[in-house]
């Protein structure tokens, strides 16, 4: 497949795609929404930014940078909060970027824990 960031149309067929090779997707939707020839805003149904397990916050991934934070600085701003104390207990997250789509890294986290 192209760069699924290429184009809007890439990221649509790449989006629509993701229950033809994550067998726990069951469908994916997107709409885009064009004003003349240009996008203006691209909304989705598969955004997960925090992974639970029952009432159980397991994880969330975060891209706030933490400059002061040294054990950070090699996927700034990308990071991920864990237990114990979830809200301030953060780790590097190599496999999140922004230049590349990060929903097949969170589909896979998520098929892992269930």
């Amino acid at each position: 497949m192209k760069n699924p960031l290429r184009t809007p149309e890439d990221y649509e067929l790449f989006l629509y795609t993701l229950a033809e090779n994550f067998p726990s997707v069951r469908r994916s939707a997107i709409t885009f929404v064009r004003r003349g020839a240009s996008l203006a805003r691209v909304a989705g149904e598969l955004f997960f930014d925090n992974v639970w397990k029952g009432e159980e916050n397991l994880c969330w991934y975060d891209s706030q940078s933490h400059p002061d934070d040294p054990d950070l600085q090699d996927t700034d701003p990308h990071h991920k909060h864990v237990p114990p104390d979830i809200k301030h207990h953060r780790i590097p997250a190599p496999e999140m970027s922004f230049s590349r789509p990060n929903i097949t890294v969170l589909i896979r986290e998520i098929e892992s824990l269930t």
